[in-house]
């Protein structure tokens, strides 16, 4: 049941998603800073934490789990592989896919990337029960709208 009244729904300050826009943006002010060392921007960082976590993929796979697709990751593992942070190579059980693997650097780089949650958690100024809350809340938020897309059309009129 819904307090607002009908004539403020349209109001900047009432919409869900213009408020997640502008904590994505304000994170990404807070990363482009804290990754300057490392030599990375957000989105690559996204990547090789994927790679940490699972070690070799397939870009398939990668995009997956980074919800891209092909054409936004291309560019991105091409500049990771310029920096010699990976590789990519031809999977020799199947050619038409292509296998994303870390150099030594970018296992090494691992290391130094380690302050990088704490340093953002801090910016937050959230404690990690608030942050794993939110995070909970964001994931739930996130399967709402994947199933509402999902959906026929009709199904997201009022």
């Amino acid at each position: 049941m819904t307090t607002t009244p009908t004539a403020d729904w349209l109001r900047l300050d009432q919409q869900i998603c213009f408020s997640l826009n502008a904590a994505s943006r304000a994170f990404g002010g807070v990363y482009r800073v804290v990754l300057k060392d490392l030599g990375l921007t957000y989105p690559q960082y996204l990547v090789m934490l994927v790679l940490w976590e699972h070690g070799d993929l397939p870009v398939k796979k990668l995009g997956e789990h980074l919800r891209l697709d092909s054409g936004t990751l291309s560019p991105l593992l091409k500049r990771l592989e310029t920096a010699g942070l990976v590789r990519r190579e031809r999977s020799a059980r199947d050619e038409r896919s292509v296998e994303v693997r870390l150099t030594e650097e970018g296992v090494a780089l691992r290391e130094r990337a380690l302050q990088v949650p704490r340093r953002i958690a801090a910016a937050t100024g959230f404690d990690e029960d608030a942050i794993g809350e939110l995070r909970e809340r964001l994931d739930l938020l996130t399967a709402a709208l994947d199933s509402a897309a999902l959906e026929e059309p009709r199904g997201l009129e009022a």
